[in-house]
């Protein structure tokens, strides 16, 4: 006689539910988090979910909000990997600041395919919310500012918008006067030997970096030599990764924002598109890049 299929089934069924209720009863202990930190408690999160308060009644301003708390969550930790990084290179870590500089990388690629969701929200649906944003824009972010004065693009000009917080003012006054990654890493190729001129290694790190000929032939030297000088060229590959990944963050948010509002201006008082679009000519690390032209 053949076996019934219906019966191998219901057992099946059964055998899968007692598994399932042993499971439970062995689990059970980490079920019952009365008294005991849970992952709510632990990542804080009814303090970061609770903390998106739209002002105008449209459905779309949650996704403004989210889009940018998320890339300041990210920020953060870009900060916290970026001026890490800066501190190994300064004290011949190098194997540690490529793992963080990889990492930054990772997170600018994140930060450009947040723009992709943020594209979804229409000129019209953008028009809705835009008077209740008033003058707060993502020009005014002082994690950003300090991303920038830490890789170097140094402007006086841009404390002034975060003048009115004497607390974050005094942290993007830091950024502004310290040292860059592009700073330290030239450092790091003169205690290595290479003739890097003393006008790029003991300068004012409050300027604008000054492009230059003879560090340029101190990163030819490395380039020219890989297994000789395999950690700098490392480095210097890292510093390409970062600076591409930058410009392509750059260039994204210049394209959504031209996508949703036009050609009107900030809500911060900048000029919008053009003033990013300036911003795109930006070169942070630019003998990494002129380099290649001579090899």
């Amino acid at each position: 006689m053949s076996s019934c299929p219906f019966s191998s089934t219901a057992h099946t069924a059964s055998a899968s539910t007692a598994q399932g209720e042993r499971i439970v009863q062995e689990e059970k202990a980490q079920l019952d988090f009365d008294g005991r930190m849970s992952y709510g408690d632990y990542l804080q999160l009814d303090a970061i979910l609770n903390a998106q308060k739209p002002l105008s009644p449209d459905h779309n301003e949650m996704l403004f909000i989210v889009q940018h708390q998320t890339s300041e969550l990210w920020m953060k930790l870009m900060l916290h990997e970026l001026q890490a990084a800066i501190h190994n290179i300064a004290a011949d870590e190098l194997p540690d600041a490529f793992k963080k500089l990889a990492r930054v990388s990772k997170i600018m690629e994140q930060l450009v395919h947040a723009w992709d969701v943020l594209a979804t929200m229409t000129p019209p649906e953008y028009s809705a919310i835009r008077p209740y944003l008033a003058q707060s824009s993502g020009f005014q972010s002082w994690q950003y500012r300090c991303i920038e004065f830490s890789m170097g693009n140094k402007n006086a000009a841009m404390l002034q918008p975060h003048a009115h917080r004497p607390d974050l003012s005094a942290t993007v006054q830091t950024a502004y006067e310290a040292p860059s990654l592009y700073d330290e890493c030239l450092r790091l190729l003169k205690r290595r030997g290479l003739d890097v001129p003393s006008t790029h290694t003991e300068r004012d790190w409050r300027q604008p970096y000054p492009a230059s000929e003879a560090v340029e032939n101190a990163w030819l030297v490395v380039y020219r030599d890989p297994k000789q000088h395999w950690d700098l060229y490392q480095l210097g590959e890292e510093l390409t990764d970062l600076e591409d990944a930058f410009r392509l963050w750059r260039f994204r948010h210049v394209t959504t924002v031209e996508r949703v509002i036009g050609f009107k201006r900030g809500t911060g008082g900048t000029g919008g598109v053009s003033y990013l679009r300036k911003m795109l000519d930006t070169v942070l690390f630019p003998e990494i890049w002129t380099l290649r032209t001579q090899l």
